[in-house]
């Protein structure tokens, strides 16, 4: 089967609740809501078949229908704080693969990543079928990234010896997880409710696609990001 004709579900899980930014998923960002951005992401990329939208609220799904992707409801028991977005994948996937068949991959995307162009969604997809991963999420790649903890004797170096630092040129590729992208099997989903598993692979991002909305400085800056690069 040709990547072209793998059928593909991108899912976006979006609360109504957030403790960081009210209603954060319907905030405004470069004039529209930061929730479309992901949704129309999605909707453009040529790997995507359907793209679901599962959500605990009614305005949410009406935004998300709005901007082309199909509403899930989500049940009580899975919208908490403590709801994973395993959880919420999952019930989107079965609740449509009962309606249109099931699906050969999913693509799960974060709502509060809106930095991201169609073509990272596809590059991720063709990782996945290409190099037979599977699964895949997307990173940025970090240079001279070097992180610390408080000890009970002071500061303590966690990831590289202080006493012999290395120069940049020696120091081997690092990469974040930024949250922004995930492939992989229907099949592992419902089977151990994870994300990531078997041979991994990472799509790498550019840096400045790392940034995302957390906390109201946030949209500021994503807002600038986008402006600059032509995103908005």
């Amino acid at each position: 089967m040709s990547a072209s004709s793998r059928k593909t579900l991108a899912v976006v899980a979006a609360r109504g609740g957030s403790k960081g930014i009210p209603r954060k998923n319907l905030i405004d960002l470069c004039g529209k809501p930061l929730l479309a951005w992901t949704v129309e992401q999605a909707v453009a990329a040529h790997g995507v078949t359907d793209v679901a939208v599962s959500s605990d609220d009614a305005e949410i799904l009406a935004v998300a229908r709005d901007f082309g992707a199909i509403g899930v409801p989500r049940p009580d028991d899975i919208s908490g704080d403590r709801a994973t977005s395993e959880s919420a994948w999952r019930h989107a996937y079965e609740a449509l693969a009962r309606e249109r068949g099931p699906y050969d991959r999913i693509v799960a995307l974060q709502a509060t990543s809106p930095i991201r162009e169609p073509a990272d969604i596809d590059g991720a997809l063709a990782l996945y079928d290409g190099d037979a991963f599977d699964s895949v999420l997307s990173v940025c790649e970090v240079e001279d990234f070097f992180t610390w903890r408080r000890g009970p004797e002071g500061a303590e170096a966690v990831n590289y010896d202080w006493r012999s630092r290395r120069r940049r040129q020696e120091i081997e590729p690092r990469y974040l997880e930024n949250g922004s992208i995930y492939a992989f099997p229907p099949d592992m989903l419902l089977k151990t409710d994870n994300r990531l598993g078997g041979r991994i692979g990472l799509y790498v991002m550019e840096r400045h696609k790392t940034y995302q909305v957390d906390r109201p400085e946030d949209l500021a800056l994503c807002a600038a990001i986008m402006r600059g690069y032509g995103y908005a």
